[in-house]
């Protein structure tokens, strides 16, 4: 082992070992019967750069916290560094060789950039914390990533990016024989990225393992040797990357078997002759954050339109700036062809637009209040007369639209905590087409929902579609984008980087615009939104 300025590193000599630092084998969890981890597994060699990625409940922050003692496992063994481990807290595993950085930068904003850094092996002289040699050793870190700050001021005086430096040297600091870094590049800009790219390649060569989770695939082939897939809490591929081209990696995380896809073609659904109206909704030139760069799309009356991409490719926070909850940065939209500010989801109720989130439990229903409260939310100022709201009328709209959306309940008093996941589903459509909107915006309508039930509302969209209603669709399975959309517009790195229209619909496509984008990182297949 040797010091190099406040970390420690394994020598290049123990890099060239071949048992892995970590094995993690057979690994399951579940969380109120539901198994989020079913006999997962991941290997990281000594010196080595693991790829781990998947779609949004894929497993991979729940692998990670069952590492790091977050969670205990149910099931399977973990061995690191030589022995079997069981860490019972987060702190347990850094003092043990694990360091962590997580998307949500996890500091304390109101201290120094330094005392961030050395939190909790402050250098001490005479039992004091010594300042002078604790802000050396922080400047030290943070010149290996070439940042060069004030280390004493107050951590939240910095930009994310600067934070998240902070971060990254505060896991580096500790005696890490293993690095996990968790989407360490969403707050980073492209020279950042380089920095911290330097940074692990170093790591690298002095024998310190990383599991590097990103949804940008680029990111993955600069800096990983081999991949981990993770799919519906499974281990389905481990593989080098160099055997994989990106196409096959989106397969493999979307669960689509690439010659099959490659066979079958287009497959987009016709529905029938839908006439297809007035456009309601063009969105263009959308900047949010740092996710969100250059996004387009268009929705007409009676159209489904798609919005496909990979997990962190800006989908959600598309739809989001829409209905106002997160505002654009940059960019217009037109509603009905006159471009319309939306500074809040109440603008957005307004003007005709209704959206489910992705989270149905997190932003969607309100559990302990009844079926009917749920369904009649966003109609209340409707139905209320100086503060008093027509019960009479909420009963009768409550019954219509229950009876509409096949709501499976005892009654509208029911709690819908209580329903099926696909009758709450049920439930937040119904609290939006009681409103009578233009515009219909779902996230993820069908997601955590029985087979059974996910066809009823694949059913009922077409319906509404057909009835007039503009829809736009969300979703991470290619199938049901393919077969039930009009038009599709495809997110690659926060940019629509395709268009497809009828029959030019594949999941073949699709993919191949996911992995790959176009060979200039600009816009392929791009048509008239017109």
């Amino acid at each position: 082992m040797f010091r190099i300025k406040g970390a420690h590193f394994m020598s290049a000599t123990d890099a060239a070992s071949s048992d892995p630092i970590l094995s993690m084998e057979g690994i399951e969890k579940a969380f109120g019967g539901a198994k989020a981890l079913d006999g997962a597994r991941i290997e990281v060699a000594r010196g080595e750069a693991m790829a781990l990625v998947g779609q949004n409940g894929a497993g991979k922050s729940t692998l990670i916290k069952v590492l790091t003692g977050v969670h205990a496992k149910d099931a399977g063994t973990i061995g690191f560094a030589g022995r079997n481990v069981e860490f019972a807290s987060p702190q347990q595993a850094q003092r043990g060789g694990i360091s962590t950085i997580y998307q949500e930068i996890n500091l304390v904003p109101y201290r120094s950039a330094a005392e961030n850094i050395c939190l909790g092996k402050e250098p001490r002289r005479f039992g004091l914390i010594d300042w002078r040699r604790m802000n050396a050793e922080a400047e030290d870190i943070l010149r290996r990533f070439s940042v060069e700050i004030d280390v004493r001021r107050p951590l939240m005086s910095f930009s994310t990016a600067i934070q998240q430096m902070v971060a990254i040297a505060r896991a580096v600091s500790f005696s890490a024989r293993l690095v996990i870094m968790d989407e360490p590049t969403s707050s980073l800009d492209e020279r950042e990225c380089e920095v911290l790219f330097d940074v692990i390649r170093r790591l690298k060569r002095d024998g310190v393992s990383v599991i590097f989770v990103s949804h940008k695939l680029d990111e993955l082939y600069q800096v990983c040797e081999r991949v981990t897939v993770m799919r519906d809490g499974r281990t389905v591929l481990v593989d080098r990357l160099a055997n994989l081209d990106k196409l096959q990696l989106v397969a493999a995380m979307l669960g689509r078997d690439l010659a099959a896809v490659r066979a079958k073609g287009a497959t987009a659904f016709s529905r029938g002759g839908a006439k297809i109206g007035a456009e309601i909704l063009r969105a263009e030139n959308l900047k949010i954050g740092r996710r969100v760069r250059n996004a387009r799309l268009a929705v007409r009356s009676g159209e489904i339109v798609g919005l496909a991409g990979l997990l962190g490719s800006g989908r959600s926070e598309v739809a989001r700036a829409i209905f106002g909850a997160d505002p654009p940065d940059a960019g217009k939209i037109e509603i009905a062809g006159k471009e319309t500010p939306i500074a809040a989801p109440v603008d957005a109720i307004k003007r005709g637009i209704g959206y489910c989130s992705e989270d149905r439990k997190q932003d969607g229903i309100v559990p302990n209040m009844s079926v009917g409260e749920n369904l009649t939310l966003a109609l209340l100022p409707r139905l209320a007369r100086a503060g008093i709201v027509d019960e009479a009328k909420q009963r009768e709209i409550v019954a219509k639209f229950m009876v509409r959306l096949g709501v499976k309940a005892a009654s509208a008093e029911q709690k819908i905590r209580e329903l099926s996941g696909g009758n709450q589903q049920k439930v937040l459509l119904a609290r939006w087409l009681c409103t009578n909107p233009k515009l219909l915006i779902l996230d993820e309508p069908t997601r955590g929902i029985d087979v059974g039930a996910k066809g009823e509302i694949q059913s009922l969209i077409d319906e509404l579609a057909a009835e007039g209603l503009g829809v736009l669709m969300i979703s991470s399975e290619l199938e049901e984008v393919v077969e039930g959309a009009d038009r599709v517009f495809v997110l690659r790195e926060g940019e629509t980087a395709a268009e497809f229209h009828g029959e030019a619909i594949s999941e073949a496509a699709i993919m191949a615009v996911m992995a790959h984008g176009d060979e200039k990182g600009g816009v392929i297949a791009e048509k008239s939104l017109d």
